[in-house]
């Protein structure tokens, strides 16, 4: 059974990011990752901690203020971290493995101070450094729309 659900979603606003939400403690704990999460462990990804955000803009898709939104990716994911999240993300180092349609396989989130972490892919069968989704696989999986289609 997996601990929580995730979502990634595709936010263009004044830039481009991805926000990486995961179901913890009845919120979505979330990241803004400005080049969006990789396949290749060798890459070290800038995550910037943001507020929580309520369950209930897990599928949250369109146009948002001044920018838009679709869910980039979705699914589970189980916990790889000793404890609790709520205790690995005290801790600064939060290990998940995720069951999307996009990602799948091992990710690290490791503060490095303040807001700053880094989202890191773990080796694993799903690590593939050829493979770049961030950049070639942009649709919603809910909708099969881009963000352009909500300008």
């Amino acid at each position: 059974m997996a601990d929580g659900r995730f979502v990634i979603q595709r936010h263009h606003a004044t830039s481009l990011h991805f926000d990486v939400r995961l179901e913890i403690d009845g919120v979505l704990v979330s990241w803004a990752v400005p080049k969006g999460p990789s396949t290749d462990p060798a890459q070290r990804r800038l995550a910037r901690r943001v507020d929580d955000h309520a369950l209930s803009h897990i599928d949250v898709e369109g146009r948002l203020g001044t920018g838009t939104v679709i869910v980039w990716d979705t699914g589970t994911y189980d916990l790889r971290t000793e404890g609790t999240a709520a205790d690995a993300l005290a801790n600064g180092h939060l290990t998940v493995a995720l069951h999307g349609v996009k990602l799948a396989g091992g990710y690290a989130f490791i503060r490095t101070g303040g807001d700053a972490w880094l989202l890191i892919k773990t080796k694993d069968k799903d690590a593939d450094p050829g493979r770049d989704p961030a950049r070639d696989e942009n649709a919603s999986v809910l909708t099969g729309r881009t963000n352009d289609d909500y300008v």
